[in-house]
């Protein structure tokens, strides 16, 4: 029979993870297919529900699900349970799931080859999708500050999962940062309300933009005319996907196939 697998979240329509793991299924011959699954906030249990009726193997989850998921599992990989927040979920056959977050080594595969006694990370913002990221670089030994408007929030995100290296101040501070910074990684929603941050020079620097699409268009054109090596969050999208279905299927995917598939479909819509 047909395995079912998924992505749940509410707006999902835009979504690229059909298109990513479809490719993957069709490549590597499995038997199974892969939806979008559209869940408002505070029905994600009662989808789960439903889900272990229809011969689902496992599911992808984001916003605004990912505590949600989390708190549902059975069990869980430490990464989710440290983080706070689960992406990837897997069913156990007996009505019961399994937790794991594939964001944070999906972030470090994108990111690429880094120095960890050499790099100045700064991170803007401090929301959902900085906590993995923090997790992500503390683990790797990555000195990193947290930039955010409510100073507040970075301080709590980098006491509970900075540890030694990490710190925080205000986004107001951002010019003196990133003069110093060999890596700044924008997890701020600017872009969706087609902010653009004014950027110094970068020198060959790297500036990654967690977003993707026309939500970063604006930033990153700005970073490359400014000297910034610039990297955007698709290759985050398809490193944790390729984590996700090494996972449910227990081999990692071709990376760079899924990655031109996603790139040719936004040309085509753009």
């Amino acid at each position: 029979m047909t395995k079912l697998l998924g992505v749940i979240g509410d707006p999902i329509a835009h979504s690229l993870s059909p298109l990513i793991h479809n490719g993957w299924l069709r490549d590597l011959g499995y038997d199974a297919v892969y939806e979008v699954m559209h869940v408002p906030d505070g029905e994600f249990s009662t989808a789960l529900k439903t889900l272990e009726k229809r011969d689902c193997l496992g599911v992808n989850v984001t916003l605004p699900h990912k505590a949600a998921a989390l708190a549902a599992a059975a069990d869980s990989s430490m990464a989710a349970r440290t983080i706070g927040a689960a992406n990837t979920l897997t069913y156990r056959g007996d009505g019961s799931w399994h937790a794991d977050n594939t964001d944070a080594p999906g972030f470090m595969t994108a990111l690429g080859q880094v120095n960890s006694d050499a790099e100045q990370v700064v991170i803007l913002g401090a929301g959902g999708s900085a906590r993995a990221i923090v997790h992500a670089l503390s683990v790797h030994g990555i000195k990193h500050t947290i930039l955010n408007r409510t100073v507040s929030r970075a301080q709590e995100l980098a006491g509970e999962l900075g540890g030694a290296k990490s710190s925080y101040a205000s986004l107001d501070q951002y010019k003196e940062y990133l003069e110093s910074a060999t890596i700044v990684i924008n997890t701020t929603s600017m872009g969706h309300d087609a902010n653009v941050l004014d950027l110094p020079m970068g020198d060959g620097r790297v500036f990654f933009d967690i977003s993707y699409g026309a939500i970063s268009q604006p930033q990153l054109v700005h970073a490359q005319a400014q000297g910034w090596v610039t990297k955007d969050g698709l290759t985050m999208l398809v490193a944790q996907a390729a984590l996700s279905f090494e996972i449910w299927f227990g081999e990692r995917p071709a990376f760079e196939p899924a990655l031109r598939r996603c790139r040719a479909a936004m040309e085509a819509v753009s």
